[in-house]
């Protein structure tokens, strides 16, 4: 079957565009117990709400979406992507939805809730060396791709556009609307680089005068799952370093017994990488008078069981 068949296939585009409708417009939470200054207010967009389970639903979608609309992925090819884990879960449930097969590259110290998501949504997966993290199942699948260019399309989420894009198109005016436009900050995170890329390019071309704070962890070697350090670690082609007005440092044991304080003070059980965000706007938080800040909880607790036995 050629690419146009499918690219022309209208009712498979009207599947598309109808689960869209179950991607994004993420509830903004105010957070107004873990942090009290008066004058500052912190807010934080739940992004397990939503199909996929994670922040990573929007650029997942986004990027099949393009795919099918280009006629790149066409009728007998497998996606495939490297991943630390919850893209691949969003790409598996959009493919699942979509007929798509998925074959996900991804470390084998992945989180053991993930591995079971993945397999039960039936992705095939390919297991990397935990010491390479997300640059050796980056590594892996393009290989692959080299190997098999009839069979994969390689979504390579670390350098294609439609990963911020989807940030760009969506996440960014959700804060604005969802603030009224008083939004004064955004944190996020490095990983993909995505949600904060794009997030902050939408949020500055609707306001400048918004300040964006990068995140990174303290050390190359760091508990945060997903997270990059970018002076050790491959820098994804998608990152712009010119966006940040200000970057910062979180540590993994600050983020970790973050978790434990949200649950008891907010009644909401945070994945590391969400209270590792929850950390850096702390900091923010901290040395401002007057803001209201906002930041990602690209996902909770659920498949972090591991962790949840260590801290409680």
């Amino acid at each position: 079957m050629t690419t146009l068949q499918y690219k022309t296939d209208k009712e498979l585009l009207n599947r598309v565009e109808r689960l869209g409708n179950f991607i994004g417009n993420t509830p903004l939470f105010p957070l107004n117990n873990i942090f009290k200054k008066e004058d500052v207010s912190i807010y934080a967009k739940f992004e397990w709400q939503q199909l996929g389970g994670s922040v990573k639903a929007r650029p997942a979608y986004n990027i099949i979406k393009q795919a099918i609309i280009n006629g790149d992925l066409h009728k007998g090819k497998h996606l495939l992507d490297a991943t630390s884990g919850n893209t691949g879960i969003a790409y598996a449930t959009v493919g699942v939805a979509l007929g798509i097969p998925v074959t996900i590259v991804i470390p084998e110290n992945a989180s053991e809730e993930r591995k079971l998501i993945l397999k039960s949504l039936g992705a095939e997966l390919i297991y990397t060396s935990k010491f390479d993290a997300t640059d050796g199942s980056q590594a892996k699948a393009k290989e692959l791709f080299a190997e098999r260019p009839d069979l994969y399309y390689y979504a390579d989420q670390y350098a294609n556009d439609g990963n911020w894009q989807a940030h760009y198109h969506t996440t960014a005016p959700e804060i604005l609307n969802q603030t009224n436009g008083a939004i004064t900050h955004f944190v996020a995170g490095l990983g993909t680089t995505g949600t904060f890329v794009g997030t902050t390019r939408g949020l500055k071309d609707l306001n400048p005068t918004i300040q964006t704070i990068s995140l990174q962890p303290e050390t190359a070697l760091h508990g945060l799952e997903g997270w990059k350090d970018l002076e050790t670690a491959r820098v994804p082609k998608i990152y712009d370093a010119s966006l940040a007005d200000q970057n910062l440092h979180v540590t993994t044991g600050e983020s970790y017994d973050l978790i434990k304080r949200v649950a008891k003070a907010e009644g909401i059980l945070l994945s590391p990488s969400a209270a590792a965000n929850l950390s850096g706007v702390i900091q923010v938080a901290s040395e401002i008078d007057k803001g209201v800040i906002v930041t990602i909880f690209a996902d909770n607790a659920e498949k972090y069981g591991e962790v949840l036995k260590q801290l409680f």
